[in-house]
């Protein structure tokens, strides 16, 4: 019988799920933020390592921070880059309206920036996994490899009444718990399993700083709305049959977001794809297991 949590959360193995001592926490990143204007828009980003470069793109709330678990291990070996989406994190809304293959024309406007010719893989999370598909539908040739992890873009392309509904759980899960003081949540084992038990498997096994870094920026983006009605009038369905850049599929068999089903149709539908699905894990996987999900990055990579 696997021992329980006060909050009845199943207790998980202390190796794998969390980072006890992580190595981000150690880390000066105000000396690895950058800014950079594009056409109508500013990009916030951080950036880490030497190397072949890598771009992560993070999900509908999220910002680069969702990556600083994964940004000092992948910087050992490649030059990292992770960016917050216009709308999000510290960048401001763009000019132009916000939706899925905008914002897949952006990574390409910001890769010409920063004099990116070709990105040894783009690793996308939730809605950046979408955004990551629509970039690489544009311009396969720039992406040596792409990550889709707990990707949305299948659930909320079915029918409308279950793209709407979709949305409107999203919001629910993710933001409208967290809207009262954070401290209040952050202090109580019960309030943190309430504000964050929709987005990972076990809150209270993970670093109460890793959940206000990668979740605090969602309280204020003010590009969450129109980007859940972006996700909600997409329809991409077929259009990832086309992608031929070898894929690696990874998902939480929990995700409470986006099912786990979801993954299985894009290895479906995928014709150079491979996947793996984590156990007892939520949405956020890269952070709850984040030493398997470095290792698996690392095994793509290589």
């Amino acid at each position: 019988m696997p021992e329980t949590l006060a909050d009845g959360a199943a207790r998980l193995p202390a190796s794998d799920y969390g980072n006890p001592d992580p190595e981000w926490l150690g880390i000066d990143w105000r000396k690895h933020l950058h800014r950079v204007a594009l056409p109508g828009a500013e990009v916030n980003y951080a950036e880490i390592g030497e190397g072949p470069p890598i771009l992560l793109v993070h999900g509908i709330g999220g910002c680069w921070r969702n990556w600083l678990e994964n940004l000092p291990h992948l910087a050992r070996s490649h030059r990292v880059i992770a960016i917050d989406l216009p709308g999000f994190g510290h960048s401001p809304m763009p000019s132009w309206q916000i939706d899925m293959p905008a914002y897949g024309r952006l990574i390409h406007d910001f890769c010409e920036k920063l004099g990116i010719g070709r990105l040894a893989a783009l690793v996308g999370h939730s809605m950046g996994g979408l955004i990551s598909t629509e970039a690489v539908l544009e311009q396969p040739s720039r992406f040596e490899r792409l990550v889709l992890a707990a990707a949305a873009g299948l659930t909320f392309a079915r029918r409308q009444s279950v793209r709407a509904h979709s949305g409107l759980y999203l919001f629910e899960a993710t933001v409208r718990p967290l809207a009262r003081p954070f401290a209040t949540w952050l202090a109580r084992p019960r309030g943190r399993q309430l504000a964050f038990g929709a987005l990972v498997r076990a809150p209270n096994r993970l670093r109460p700083e890793l959940l206000w870094e990668t979740i605090e920026p969602s309280l204020r983006a003010p590009g969450f709305a129109p980007a859940i009605r972006a996700i909600a009038a997409y329809n991409g369905q077929g259009r990832t049959a086309q992608i031929t850049v070898p894929t690696l599929i990874v998902w939480g068999r929990g995700d409470q977001i986006v099912p786990v089903t979801d993954a299985r149709r894009y290895h479906d539908e995928l014709p150079s794809a491979q996947m793996d699905i984590f156990e007892r894990t939520g949405h956020m996987l890269q952070f709850e297991r984040p030493a398997r999900f470095n290792a698996l990055l690392d095994d793509f990579l290589a």
